[in-house]
C-alpha cells in the first residue's frame, strides 16, 4: 500500500562520503550515479523486505520512514515473507511501477539477482540492506559487518567455556549472506579453540519455531551441549525454549541482532548474549542514501553499521 511520507534530517548520516552506482561486491571507493530525478518532484522509492515478521526488519522499516519524515518521499514497501520467488515477483511490481530507486533486503542472495538485472535494465538503481546479492549492479550495500559479529560471538563463547565443549550452531536461511558470513566468521574463530567441537550445525532459517524444533532434535541426540550460537535471535529464543523444556541449565546462548525480547532474556540471565546490529540506521541510511542518488549526488559502494556484543554486564556497566 502507497503511503506518503516526508524525509527527515538525519544527522546520522551528515558523515557519508558522497558518491554512485557500483558493483555487487561494493568496496570502499565511491562511484557517480546518473541522477534519476523524477520530473514531477515527488521521490518514489521502493524497499522490499524479506520478513515482517521478524522484528528486526520491523525496525529496519520504521527506521525507513522515519528517513522520510521531511521530504516529498513515496515509500513503498512489499514484504516477500521470506519467499524468494514472492521478493522477485514483487519486485517487478515496483519496476512496473517505475520507482526512483529500490531498497532491497534479500531473501536469498543468490535467488534474487535476476530482479536486481531486471531493475538495472530498467534504469532504476538499487541498494542492498542487511544482505548482499549475489550479482547485478548495486549502488550501495548498507550492513553492519556480518563476518566480524559471527567472531565477536566465538570469542565470547570460547572465553566463557574455558577453551573447551560441545557447541551447536542454528544457521539462517541457506544462500543469504547473513547466514554465510555470520557462519563463516564464528567457524573461523572456533577453529582457535581446539577445544571446542561444532557438535551440530543446521539450518533454522532464522526462524523462532523452527530453531525451537531444531533444538529439540538436537539435544534429543545427546544433551552434552555447552553453548548454543544462533545466526539471529530469533532462533536463539527458540533453542532457549527447547533448552528449558529439557530441564537443562547453564548452557550458553548467543544470538545476533539485539531485538527486544533476546535483549530482556540477557539482562534477565537466562540468554547469555546477542550480537547488536542498528536496523533503525540501516532503513534511514538506506532511505537518505537512495534520496542522494536521486538527486544526482554520490554515495559510498559500502556502509557499515556499527556491531555491539549485549552482555548483561555490558548492560550494567551502562
Amino acid at each position: 500500500m502507497k503511503k506518503m511520507i516526508k524525509l527527515a534530517s538525519i544527522s546520522l548520516i551528515a558523515a557519508l562520503t558522497l558518491a554512485g552506482c557500483s558493483t555487487t561486491a561494493p568496496g570502499s571507493e565511491a562511484n557517480t550515479a546518473a541522477s534519476t530525478a523524477p520530473q514531477s518532484g515527488t521521490i518514489k522509492i521502493g524497499l522490499a523486505v524479506s520478513t515482517q515478521s521478524n522484528p528486526f526488519f520491523v525496525t529496519l522499516k520504521e527506521g525507513a520512514e522515519k528517513a522520510a519524515l521531511d521530504g516529498d518521499v513515496e515509500l513503498i514497501t512489499v514484504d516477500a515473507q521470506d519467499d524468494a520467488a514472492k521478493q522477485a515477483s514483487s519486485i517487478e511490481d515496483l519496476i512496473q511501477q517505475k520507482v526512483n530507486v529500490i531498497i532491497i533486503n534479500p531473501t536469498d542472495s543468490a535467488a534474487v539477482v535476476p530482479a536486481v538485472e531486471s531493475a538495472n535494465a530498467a534504469g532504476i538503481p538499487v541498494i542492498t540492506v542487511d544482505r548482499m546479492s549475489d550479482g547485478g549492479t548495486i549502488a550501495s550495500h548498507i550492513a553492519s559487518d556480518n563476518k566480524a559479529g559471527g567472531v565477536l560471538a566465538a570469542k565470547f563463547i570460547a572465553e566463557q567455556l574455558g577453551g573447551s565443549g560441545k557447541v551447536v550452531e542454528l544457521e539462517g536461511i541457506p544462500g543469504s549472506s547473513a547466514a554465510r558470513e555470520r557462519g563463516d566468521g564464528f567457524n573461523e574463530e572456533m577453529a582457535k579453540a581446539s577445544g571446542i567441537e561444532i557438535a551440530a550445525k543446521q539450518p533454522a532459517d532464522f526462524d523462532r519455531a523452527k530453531g525451537l524444533t531444531v533444538m529439540e532434535n538436537i539435544l534429543q541426540a545427546g544433551k552434552d551441549i555447552k553453548a548454543v550460537f544462533a545466526h539471529n535471535d530469533e532462533m536463539a529464543l527458540g533453542a532457549l525454549k527447547a533448552i528449558e523444556a529439557a530441564g537443562l541449565k547453564n548452557i550458553i546462548v548467543v544470538g545476533f541482532d539485539a531485538t527486544d525480547d533476546a535483549v530482556k532474556e540477557v539482562f534477565a540471565g537466562t540468554m547469555s548474549a546477542t550480537v547488536a546490529q542498528k536496523p533503525d540506521s540501516m532503513g534511514i541510511l538506506a532511505v537518505q542514501t537512495a534520496v542522494k542518488i536521486v538527486k544526482g549526488e554520490t554515495v559510498e559502494k559500502s556502509i557499515p553499521v556499527d556491531l555491539e556484543l549485549v552482555t548483561k554486564d555490558s548492560a550494567a556497566a551502562k
